[in-house]
């Protein structure tokens, strides 16, 4: 017997190899035409992707430019990590009221339709300090999300696997550990990389307006001298982090949902 052809080393490394080209090679096309681009337009218009790189390069190597990618980096990790905590606790009390939830969901509805901009506003005349503005406004704009989406977890679990699990008695505990936990986390994962992608762009709204450092921040110092190639360095800083970012994720639910049978049919 043979084994099938994707079953087989050789297989598995064509099949690699496809799914690397594919995920590569629109980066490389549109790298490709930026670079064609720019020999016929102003560096201020599009700039040679060798002047980007060199850029990215000072960035990563200079400890005072280093420090601004930092700062917005823990800024990001500190809105979301709070709006996850307030938006967790927050669907517990919905899911297990319904005079709560109705109260709740209109507010979180509402909040939804409120532009970052607009809480940049509010956050710069409620609060004096720069970074409890910028924390203020990351768990405003990503709290809705996050609490939604929690609560459609907790909403989704099987009430016919909860009750087999009461009938064995367990203490609270042991019920969040085992039950609520594995329930839950796969759509607490898919809420953490998609808030992370707004908390980025958000992130740097904020320090446009409100911060003396930070990504946001050095953008606008790119924009004021016209500088088409440190603008587009910082932006890939913020690029890089969210591709680290969900990279460690994606291990992290790989690790969490290894016990997830593999379907051998695809939809």
């Amino acid at each position: 017997m043979t084994m099938p052809e994707a079953t087989t080393p050789t297989g598995w490394s064509a099949a690699i190899g496809r799914r690397g080209l594919s995920y590569v090679l629109p980066f490389v096309v549109v790298a490709g035409l930026w670079q064609i681009a720019s020999t016929f337009f102003p560096p201020f218009l599009f700039p040679s992707l060798i002047d980007v790189f060199k850029r990215c390069i000072d960035i990563l190597t200079s400890w005072s430019q280093f420090a601004d990618v930092l700062a917005t980096v823990g800024r990001i990790l500190a809105g979301l990590a709070g709006a996850f905590l307030i938006g967790a606790a927050l669907a517990v009390l919905m899911v297990r009221s319904r005079a709560i939830n109705d109260f709740l969901a209109p507010i979180l509805t509402l909040f939804q339709g409120i532009p970052a901009l607009s809480w940049v506003v509010f956050a710069i005349i409620w609060f004096h300090g720069i970074e409890p503005r910028i924390f203020f406004i990351m768990v405003m704009t990503t709290l809705p999300a996050f609490t939604f989406q929690v609560l459609g977890a907790l909403q989704a679990m099987s009430r016919d696997l909860m009750e087999m699990v009461m009938s064995f008695r367990p203490t609270r505990a042991k019920l969040f550990r085992v039950m609520i936990i594995p329930a839950i986390l796969p759509d607490i994962l898919t809420a953490w990389k998609v808030n992370l992608g707004n908390a980025s762009r958000v992130v740097v709204v904020a320090e446009l307006v409100g911060a003396t450092g930070g990504v946001g921040y050095e953008l606008l110092q790119q924009q004021q001298v016209f500088d088409m190639a440190g603008a587009l360095a910082w932006t890939l800083q913020l690029v890089f982090f969210v591709l680290i970012a969900q990279a460690v994720l994606t291990f992290v639910e790989s690790i969490a949902l290894r016990y997830r049978a593999a379907s051998e049919r695809t939809l």
